[in-house]
């Protein structure tokens, strides 16, 4: 299932992200339910949740994917009262998560802040704890990370580590992003078959709820996680296409994230690239003139 992050905003709300992924012709889609740099969320009633789920339904998207934001931080041993907020934020963020129809919240698992590895790890062991019971209805899917400043998460061996101290791991998944992967070292473009059979020494592939894909600026091993569009990175579009392809995820939420497009000279608008993006990856065949295809129709519109 292909698609893409949408937004979620202004008046229709969730429905707005409904029909901003039907005019990409994704399957799918990925959403924040506000606004990804802050914890300000509005109330479930005021989201247009049943609008949104009746024109998914009639449009045949079964699956999307929240997006936890990036500011919650689980492996916070520093500062107590953030540790807390995340605790109590992620379990209502859950909570929203399921009224909206999703079956997965995608989490990055978090940061030491200079603590160290073990102590990181063990922090969020316990934040996870605290959130997941058995009656927890959707999943958290660990991003996988690149593994900048003290980003864990970064290997499947600690991914591996978070799920052996968690109690009701049955309610955890993975995340992988390709770029993230590229940039923590794990060869993505020349031996993806080998990034996935170091992630099956330690889980399933069926524990793979989600993946992101995106291209790299940077050289395998960086540790800078910064995504570039489809076929203009280090990957390469030969790679992230055959992963649309594969038929172990042929029922998995692919969802891009890639950069979104400027006209020179007015920096402070952008175009997305998913539809085109979406119909390159479906096709099969790489356009090398797709960034300045997006500009040309920015400039006409």
């Amino acid at each position: 299932m292909l698609g893409s992050h949408v937004g979620l905003g202004g008046k229709e709300q969730f429905l707005g992200s409904v029909k901003e992924a039907l005019s990409y012709g994704a399957e799918t889609f990925m959403v924040y339910t506000g606004a990804p740099q802050n914890t300000r969320r509005k109330d479930l009633a005021e989201m247009r949740i049943p609008e949104a789920q009746a024109l998914m339904k009639s449009n045949g998207i079964t699956e999307f994917v929240v997006h936890a934001p990036y500011i919650v931080n689980l492996g916070n041993t520093v500062k107590p009262d953030a540790f807390d907020f995340a605790v109590e934020f992620l379990r209502e963020e859950l909570r929203r998560t399921a009224a909206m129809g999703s079956r997965t919240m995608v989490l990055h698992p978090g940061a030491h802040v200079g603590e160290g590895e073990d102590a990181g790890i063990m922090q969020i062991i316990k934040g996870l704890n605290l959130i997941l019971d058995a009656d927890t209805e959707a999943h958290i899917a660990l991003e996988t990370m690149a593994g900048k400043g003290s980003e864990l998460g970064t290997s499947f061996e600690q991914m591996a580590r978070i799920y052996d101290g968690v109690i009701h791991n049955s309610k955890l998944r993975l995340c992988l992003d390709t770029c993230h992967l590229n940039d923590a070292g794990y060869p993505v473009k020349d031996d993806f078959e080998g990034v996935l059979a170091a992630c099956e020494w330690h889980f399933p592939l069926n524990q793979i709820a989600c993946i992101h894909l995106n291209d790299s600026k940077n050289e395998q091993g960086a540790a800078k996680d910064r995504h570039e569009n489809i076929g203009f990175g280090t990957i390469g579009f030969d790679r992230l296409c055959a992963i649309t392809k594969m038929t172990e995820f042929a029922n998995t939420p692919i969802i891009l994230e890639t950069p979104y497009v400027t006209k020179e000279g007015e920096k402070e608008r952008s175009y997305s690239p998913y539809k085109h993006e979406i119909a390159m990856l479906r096709s099969g065949v790489f356009d090398p003139e797709l960034i300045e295809k997006i500009r040309r129709e920015a400039e006409q519109a």
